[in-house]
């Protein structure tokens, strides 16, 4: 397990998978913003739930609290590009954990991952420009913006901006992870 300073990054359990699919998955609004596509029923075979054989390009864990070991999430580093040391953070957390400070942590064990373990030389964050949360958890690990993109979501019926987040391993400042 990667440990953060309040939160564990470990590997998907099948007694994960009932609660990310009530949880996050079956929550139209949530699942649409996202996504960075259209909402549909999760079947037991969806690849975002699969405990085995991910692709190469994706490492998925389960979000955990460390004092308790309750599952609060979702985390992944995806489109992973060994050739030019890149991906992307993706986090889900469930609606009891947002808001209480979880998300900068995991962002932040995300890095640890991403630039410590795998190598890597640039994290990235696409997030929906009004999604505060994840803007403020990259800014508080370093992330910057680099741009916005507009309007280029489609979203539950209208257009929103994104907004780009870079960290280059040069510049992350990894304490309290490991």
């Amino acid at each position: 397990m990667l440990r953060g300073t309040r939160v564990g990054l470990r590997d998907r359990h099948e007694d994960d998978i009932p609660v990310l699919r009530a949880e996050l998955y079956n929550d139209v609004v949530n699942a649409a913003r996202a996504e960075g596509g259209p909402w549909r029923p999760v079947t037991a075979k969806d690849p975002r739930l699969a405990v085995d054989n991910p692709p190469d390009n994706l490492a998925p864990f389960s979000v955990v609290e460390l004092d308790g070991g309750t599952l609060i999430g979702t985390a992944n580093l995806w489109g992973i590009d060994t050739h030019n040391r890149n991906a992307h953070i993706g986090i889900g957390l469930l609606p009891a954990a947002r808001g209480k400070g979880y998300g900068t942590d995991v962002v932040a064990t995300l890095c640890h991952y991403g630039f410590v373990v795998r190598g890597l030389q640039r994290l990235q964050i696409e997030t929906l420009a009004d999604n505060e949360g994840m803007i403020r958890a990259a800014e508080r690990n370093g992330f910057v913006r680099e741009g916005v993109l507009r309007s280029s979501a489609w979203v539950l019926g209208e257009f929103m901006d994104e907004v780009v987040l870079g960290l280059v391993a040069g510049e992350w400042e990894g304490v309290g992870v490991g």
